[in-house]
């Protein structure tokens, strides 16, 4: 049965979509299936449910005898009768057997066969039953007891088998090849080569094997060489079922629409005598499953998924009072099967439930059954009756051991207390995820013990275990819990808790009580939020990238400016780098070096993240130098100002950049040399370096050293020897970089054993240095406070600031005069030796400083995640906080906390790894202009051409602003925007019967109108435009966007499409120029257009007609109360939108007196809430459609 082309929802049936399910059964369910039955916690049957009530069966007519649950809630995925027994064998998606005995479907046996995939066909034999499922083939005693188990390739994905002979078997699926396996020895003896792709039904007659493919073909096979004598195109688009009686091949299947695959409610009937077809059956029902039950006529029984029967002659007319229904518990039919005595038939449904249709009161499976086995019960002695009412029985009846001790039973009552055992303590996570409704909680099942065993503890020592296998939750929220506590709190990975207002009702601030911004991790690829915040507070990166602005639509630069404009502007509120990512995952760089994650990976964290955000830091830097090499100025953009550098460099390389020299030597003598230059350095460890055999330890300054000026052997072409040849490779520093980036490659336990036996060694020395002046971080604080020094002051550390600290925070360069590099930790204390090492510059000393750390968190609830330390400078605290001082921070997403510095360099291997560091020479700002020229000019808001091939200019729907109507600080702007989703929403339901959405769906912006707020042509929009989207869009929301298919694409669309690039120029120069935009829900618009702004110039409607601790009222409903205006009617369309929302501005100010008279204002919100609350916020129905295109102010549109 092929089950993809069923119903793709239950292709791929998961056991753990059931796992947490209620004793409590589905209120869907038959109350007649659950008569005697006995549940255990997991809500699973434990015995048959026989139909209690007598069933009146006639005669030849098939009507349904009894109904059991095989699992409650477990798909049937396979159904047989027994060949041999009077039994019927069920398998389900969770890869459990069950089988009943006769009839009545007493349960038989029931037994687990594949612990993970489920079970695609059962076979009976004389001595057991055969199991296939994906890879495996299975043959077990019908008690359940393993015969054999046939492992097969772990890329096979088989579907059928059919029984050839006695002891030979053919397994086909869903791969290029049929197997032949001999059941006397389980040795594969023949592989028959097949067209893809495959095979996934087969029957058999005297004459050729049949083989069903996906394809929608039959095809026709010898039975000696299992060669194509035949083929059948039966469907065009997949195949569902087939069978073969006689000289006639039925088969029922999907064809191919313009929307799909759609069921075929033709049936293919084919003459075996003359290779031909004849004519199609058509029937009453969607068929999925078929049969021949030849009777006493070759009858075809034809079932649907939604559990309608028809019979009817395979060369005759279906006749619809031929069609008899079957009422299954689930929603669809799974599984059909025909005993060999054609008198039973049973179904399987998707709840679990086996249906058993026959045709008379007392049905056989088969013609002639053998007996079958049953357990003998269990034999005891037995012992004679006691009858205790005769005064004179004999009490020695009852046999007991001779003793002469006191008996047990003759404590004395004093001595004694009952004492009932203690109920065990309810496990910590059901008590965390519960879910309160009334007096009755509900909770997941954590899975942390076995079904039905409950340990109890006797001992106070018994009292711990490890819930490590325990999910987690966000950092902040909660109590602390004891399995969490090897990862910090604020380290752990934080997710956003949606509800039904979304984000509205989050609290940010719990997270992040600072004025910087965090960024959101919900988007795809925000693994690399931890680097864009490391390059925000780099302050030359900072100034010079929001200098930047060329023509190339998706240009990491830019947008990387964008985000930091944002990043600004934002006070303590979260940002998202949307736009930023979606022009990461369109460069085909990206793609090739494995950054762009698909959501299941970055999800469930299976790619390693210290790797991955190593690989992304090289990419951008590249990336970055080479789209701010570009020395044209823009046309597109006629505001965008020159280049910074010259001579093809860039501002990153000025930054990053470090000239190096390769010398390459032959073994022969020949020495090559190479000028080039590098952005980054990666740390190369000693070969074999373990202290703990050596005793040798090393400075990160050395280990600097030698990973910059890297020597290693290895094999290379030589011009003179004209081969390739050994060679010894080196390389020397020529000229320093102004900021050194290090990717620590710290990717097995061979890096990470060699950081922690460092930071030992580094430990012990420290202990040594200072003698026994090292004291616990408490007394050091207390002693800085009483000697009243700020914590910077020379000091003696705590203990548990040197522990796990390797990494110097300050390291001293200096180059020697025969191109050598000299490289030493650096400490406060030696700049007094030394002196400033601004006067030490001048004869090439540099010292960095430490600026940032990105860590990889290793947590395997998770799957991981990445933060940055970052030491926050003077002017981000000058600008954002009105004060100057620097300070060390953790950015872990949207959680922003102020740590100690000595934090950001201790490194517990355990969990936390090092991945990049970032030092900077000291008094680096001083060496560039930090001026930010905004770049956008007003020649954004000209006219300009629109992507669309069809556009003319009949279909313009704006007129561009001209000189004289330039927007000023102040002036109103309409502004709507209307969406597409490229993602759908993910949620969960809960135990509560209450959803949780896991993640938001990703919405695009689609359509973006803005309409003048003043003047003479108030009301007329000047930008109306369509953005262009690579991204497949999988709903368009015509009737809430208006937007249909095809309006997006530039090949067929005739609106002015036009680049979100472009657009979002235009929106960031008007938000630049000081405009106050008038809207409704423009916080929706501006989050999904990844705009930030300041909200003194947002004017938006819905909180101007808005109570507190009520309801958000729509546009549609606030245009026809105040306004008398009818509009989206059919679909939304944003010029109408911004307009209305132009007008009800205007309303606002005439009914509160310009915002002087609130209490007027608030009687008319009153009577606003109370006329909504009769009506039902519903809009009664328009006599005729009035809108503002109808108004007078639209013909002052076409009139221009």
């Amino acid at each position: 049965m092929n089950f993809e082309s069923l119903d793709p929802g239950l292709a791929e049936f998961a056991p753990a979509m059931h796992s947490a399910l209620d004793p409590v059964l589905d209120a869907h369910l038959n109350p007649n299936l659950l008569q005697n039955v006995e549940l255990d916690p997991e809500g699973v049957a434990l015995e048959a449910l026989p139909v209690q009530e007598s069933v009146h069966i006639m005669e030849g007519v098939y009507s349904e005898l009894h109904s059991v649950v095989a699992e409650v809630g477990v798909p049937v995925s396979v159904s047989h009768f027994d060949l041999h027994e009077e039994m019927l064998w069920v398998g389900s998606h969770g890869g459990h057997a069950t089988s009943f005995f006769g009839p009545a479907l007493e349960r038989y046996s029931s037994f687990q066969v594949n612990g993970s995939d489920d079970i695609r066909q059962i076979q009976s034999l004389e001595n057991g039953i055969l199991f296939l499922t994906k890879n495996n083939l299975k043959y077990m005693a019908r008690g359940g007891l393993i015969i054999f188990d046939y492992l097969l390739d772990e890329s096979e994905d088989m579907h059928s088998l059919l029984l050839t002979d006695s002891s030979t078997l053919l397994v086909g699926g869903l791969q290029n090849h049929v197997l032949e396996i001999d059941l006397n020895t389980v040795q594969e003896t023949q592989k028959y080569a097949v067209e893809i792709p495959g095979v996934t039904i087969m029957r058999q007659t005297n004459r050729f094997f049949f083989c069903g493919h996906t394809s929608g073909k039959v095809s026709l096979r010898d039975l000696r060489s299992f060669k194509v004598e035949h083929e059948f195109d039966a469907f065009s688009g997949s195949l569902s079922d087939f069978d073969v009686h006689g000289n006639l091949l039925a088969a029922c299947g999907f064809s191919s629409r313009l929307t799909g695959l759609a069921c075929d409610r033709f049936l293919k009937v084919y003459d075996l005598r003359m290779m031909r077809a004849i004519t199609p059956l058509q029937v009453h029902v969607d068929p999925a499953f078929l049969r021949f039950i030849p009777t006493y006529t070759s009858r075809l029984a034809i079932i649907s998924q939604s559990g309608q029967c028809q019979f009817c002659e395979p060369t005759g007319l279906a006749n619809p009072a031929d069609i008899f229904h079957v009422n299954p518990v689930g929603p669809l039919l799974m599984t059909f099967d025909v005993s060999a005595s054609k008198q039973a038939l049973a179904f399987g449904d998707s709840e679990g439930c086996v249906h058993l249709w026959t045709d008379s009161p007392e049905p056989s499976f088969n013609p002639y059954s053998r007996e079958t086995e049953f357990a003998l019960p269990c034999l005891v002695d037995s012992l004679p009756p006691l009858d205790w009412s005769q005064d004179l029985l004999p009490l020695s009846l009852i046999p007991v051991p001779l003793t002469t001790d006191t008996l047990l039973s003759d404590w004395p009552a004093a001595n004694s207390v009952p004492a009932p055992r203690r109920a065990p303590p309810v496990d910590a996570e059901i008590l965390r995820t519960m879910k309160k409704v009334g007096f009755i909680g509900y909770a997941p099942n954590p899975r942390t013990r076995l079904r039905n065993q409950i340990p109890y503890r006797l001992k106070e020592s018994d009292s711990e275990f490890d819930s490590f296998s325990q999910v987690t939750e966000s950092p902040i929220g909660r109590e602390e819990e004891p399995h969490l506590h090897m990862v910090s709190k604020k380290y752990r990975k934080v997710t956003i808790k949606y509800s039904k207002l979304g984000l509205e009702d989050f609290d940010f601030k719990h997270y992040n009580k600072t004025l910087f911004a965090g960024l959101e991790p919900h988007i795809p690829n925000a693994y690399c939020n931890c680097m864009i915040q490391v390059l925000y507070f780099l302050e030359p990166v900072r100034c010079l990238i929001q200098n930047h602005l060329c023509q190339k639509e998706f240009c990491l630069a830019c947008e990387l400016g964008f985000l930091f404009h944002m990043l600004d502007l934002s006070r303590g509120d979260p940002c998202q780098g949307s736009n930023f990512l979606r022009a990461f995952r369109t460069i085909p760089e990206a793609s090739a070096l494995g950054l762009i994650l698909a959501d299941s990976d970055e999800a469930s964290g299976k790619g390693n993240l210290a790797r991955l955000i190593q690989r992304w830091n090289r990419f951008i830097l590249t990336q970055l130098h080479q789209d701010m090499q570009e020395l044209e100025v823009p046309q597109a953009y006629r505001g965008a100002g020159g280049s910074f550098c010259s001579s093809g460099d860039s501002v990153i390389g000025q930054l990053f950049s470090c000239e190096v020299e390769n010398c390459s030597l032959c073994r022969c003598g020949s020495e090559t040399v190479r000028a080039s230059s590098t952005l980054l350095f990666t740390l190369s460890y000693p070969e074999g370096s373990n202290c703990d055999k050596t005793g040798k330890n090393y400075d990160f300054a050395q280990v600097l050293k030698r990973s910059m000026c890297l020597e290693q052997n290895t094999q290379a072409w030589c011009d003179n020897c004209e081969k390739y040849q050994p060679t010894i490779q080196t390389r020397n520093i020529r000229h320093l970089p102004d900021i050194l980036v290090i990717n620590c490659e710290v990717n097995s336990s061979k890096e990470a054993d060699f950081w922690r036996i460092q930071a030992e060694a580094a430990f012990k020395m420290a202990i040594k240095k200072h003698g026994g002046e090292i004291k616990n971080k408490e007394f050091a604080l207390a002693d800085r406070k009483e000697l009243g020094s700020p914590e910077g002051l020379l000091l003696c550390p705590s203990i548990e600031e040197l522990k796990n600290v390797w990494l110097p925070f300050s390291i001293r360069m200096k180059m020697t005069k025969n191109k050598g590099l000299d490289v030493c930790n650096w400490t406060d204390g030696d700049e007094v030796q030394w002196g400033p090492a601004r006067a030490e510059e001048e004869h090439g000393v540099y010292v960095y400083d430490l600026m940032a750390t990105v860590v990889h968190i290793l947590d395997s609830r998770t799957g991981g995640s990445l933060v940055a330390h970052i030491k926050v400078g003077e002017t981000y605290h000058q600008r954002k906080e009105g004060v100057t001082h620097q300070q060390w921070y953790l950015f872990n997403d949207f959680l922003i906390e102020p740590i100690d510095k000595h934090e950001a360099v201790q490194f517990d291997m355990n969990w936390k790894v090092p991945a990049i560091l970032y030092y900077v020479k000291r008094n680096l700002n001083s060496r560039y202009n930090l001026n930010i020229k905004n770049p956008i000019e007003a020649s954004v808001l000209m006219a300009e051409a629109s992507l669309a091939r069809k556009q003319r200019k009949t279909h313009t729907t704006f007129i561009p602003l001209m000189l004289n109507e330039m927007p000023q600080v102040g002036d109103l702007v309409g502004l709507d925007a209307e969406f597409v989703t490229l993602n759908e929403e993910e949620a969960e339901l809960r135990s509560d019967g209450t959803k949780s959405t896991i993640k938001p769906s990703q919405m695009s912006v689609a359509r973006i109108t803005c309409v003048r707020g003043q003047g003479p042509n108030e009301g007329i929009p000047f930008i109306d435009d369509y953005i262009s989207t690579q991204e497949q869009v999988v709903d368009y929301l015509t009737q809430y966007s208006g937007i249909k298919p095809g309006d997006l694409d530039a090949k067929i669309s005739s609106k002015h499409l036009t680049t979100l690039k472009s657009t979002y120029l235009k929106l960031r120069f008007l938000i630049d120029i000081g405009v106050k935009f008038v809207g409704h829900g423009l916080q929706k618009d501006f989050r999904v257009i990844n705009l930030m702004v300041p909200k003194d110039q947002v004017l938006d409607t819905v909180y101007l007609f808005h109570m507190p601790r009520k309801r958000m009222i729509s546009l549609r409903f606030l245009a026809w109360y105040f306004l008398d205006l009818k509009i989206q009617g059919e679909t939304h369309d944003s010029i109408e939108d911004a307009r209305t929302a132009l007008q009800l501005y205007r309303k606002y100010l005439e009914l509160s007196k310009n915002g002087t008279e609130p209490e007027s204002f608030h009687k008319v919100l009153k009577g606003l809430y109370e006329k909504g609350r009769k009506m039902d916020w519903k809009v009664p129905e328009p006599e005729s459609q009035t809108s503002p295109k109808n108004a007078a102010v639209f013909s002052s549109v076409l009139a221009l």
